[in-house]
């Protein structure tokens, strides 16, 4: 009884984990706040769900900027409050890991004729009590991988959320812009089928113009779809629904910045700051526990001690103990311990991959956001002033009669083909910036194409 119950206590003392306050949520939130410098919320209970409602309604009276939507998205995005419960199931799991297994009890009573035996145990698996602090250790591993992962899920949403807003911006312009092509084209077109009809326009050329009216309402239609789906996938990454799926939104894109960011050291970063690369390690480190404990448990994975009375009339009352254990006769434990390398060798490959990987990410995702800041200074400084520039001469080509109305409505077209280019190539470049953040941080991302991606407007009609 002395050695059982100095073995429990001994146990009990060296891995003895109780459940935090938190559950392990203060760590995601240091993460997301040193990333983002926004809060996250875990919602359990009404206090929480009225708090993060206040926050949310006071974030929407006003037109939406970008952090902004970033903030609702890690307060009231309900996947990502759900992700939040592997911290309580990882927890769970570590404080039972460090518990001392219950004593099994087992009790037996024969009788025959006057004679009446009674036998009782009381046993403890030694063994599970020796491999506690191991245990313990594997599952305070694994609950920092779970928080790596659950912060990294964190992240993901914000760097979804703060793409999906440039891309609803930027398909909401276009979209107005288009109105304006569409505009113009309408009333030329109108123009061509008066002076047609009175026989001063060739029928071709009215036929062009009709033809170029028509596309651009096909292509006007698109872009209000284009602009609905990127608004409503911003909706669902802020989990909004009802009157909160009208919030309004800027009328422009944020300006392109003065100059790119420089990241010399971009990999040396990656490797750093990245969750993914991070609960890559913990998880090889996690196996490697997992793998020293089942070596020592190849060939017995039960030991029992058990205290035993037996009571038998008329014979005398005895006591004694119980000792049980698995013969390895027929398994020896060899192919536990050989899954268990399998998995530890799989893991460090993983952790070789999600490395290379991570360096190779992040040069591409700094090579686009170089690429796409370049495309849109381009646009910015030389194309579209050099059609403000052509539509300024034509204007006064047309109010000396040198001009057509005809070339007047082609050119304001052209020049507003150049602007919505512009509007592309500058959400390209926020989208790009988004991209890099992901990539330096290993939240993931990929929205996928962006809305509207491949709608161009048509080149106005020459010649004529």
């Amino acid at each position: 009884m002395r050695t059982v119950a100095s073995l429990a206590v001994a146990g009990l003392l060296s891995g003895c984990v109780s459940l935090s306050e938190d559950g392990g949520f203060g760590t995601i939130q240091t993460v997301v706040n040193e990333r983002t410098g926004k809060e996250a919320r875990w919602v359990r209970n009404e206090a929480d769900a009225e708090s993060v409602r206040h926050m949310v309604t006071m974030l929407l009276a006003k037109p939406l900027s970008v952090e902004d939507a970033v903030q609702i998205a890690l307060l009231s995005n309900a996947g990502l409050q759900a992700s939040y419960g592997e911290l309580g199931i990882a927890e769970g799991e570590l404080v039972a890991a460090s518990r001392f297994p219950n004593p099994r009890f087992s009790y037996l009573r024969a009788r025959h004729a006057d004679e009446v035996k009674v036998e009782s145990i009381l046993s403890f698996n030694i063994l599970s009590l020796l491999t506690v602090p191991l245990a313990t250790e594997a599952g305070k591993r694994r609950f920092e991988q779970v928080k790596a992962q659950t912060a990294g899920e964190a992240l993901r949403v914000a760097a979804d959320t703060r793409k999906a807003y440039y891309q609803a911006l930027a398909a909401a312009e276009v979209a107005r812009y288009l109105e304006q092509a569409r505009s113009a084209a309408e009333a030329s077109a109108e123009l061509a089928r008066r002076m047609a009809g009175i026989g001063n326009l060739p029928r071709l050329s009215q036929m062009r113009e009709q033809a170029f009216y028509a596309e651009t309402t096909a292509q006007l239609a698109r872009a209000r779809q284009a602009a609905l789906s990127a608004r409503e996938r911003l909706t669902r990454l802020m989990g909004l629904w009802g009157e909160d799926a009208r919030f309004a939104l800027p009328e422009r894109l944020p300006d392109l910045p003065g100059a790119p960011r420089e990241l010399e050291n971009a990999e040396q970063l990656a490797m750093e700051q990245r969750l993914d690369v991070r609960a890559a390690r913990r998880e090889a480190e996690m196996l490697a526990e997992s793998l020293g404990l089942t070596r020592v448990m190849r060939l017995m994975n039960v030991f029992e001690l058990g205290i035993v009375r037996v009571t038998e009339t008329p014979e005398a009352r005895k006591r004694g103990f119980e000792v049980g254990f698995d013969v390895p006769i027929f398994d020896w434990g060899g192919g536990r311990v050989a899954r268990a390398e399998s998995a530890y060798m799989q893991a460090a490959n993983r952790i070789a991959e999600t490395a290379v990987n991570a360096r190779s990410e992040v040069r591409e995702a700094y090579a686009s956001y170089r690429s796409a800041y370049d495309v849109a200074k381009h646009y910015r400084d030389e194309i579209v002033p050099l059609r403000k520039k052509i539509s300024d001469e034509v204007l006064l080509r047309y109010g000396g009669m040198l001009a057509s109305t005809f070339e007047l409505v082609a050119d304001a077209r052209e020049q507003v083909a150049s602007v919505s280019a512009y509007m592309e190539a500058l959400r390209d470049f926020w989208a790009a910036e988004a991209d890099l953040q992901s990539a330096l941080i290993g939240s993931g991302g990929g929205l996928g194409p962006a809305p509207g991606a491949g709608i161009a407007t048509t080149p106005a009609p020459r010649g004529h």
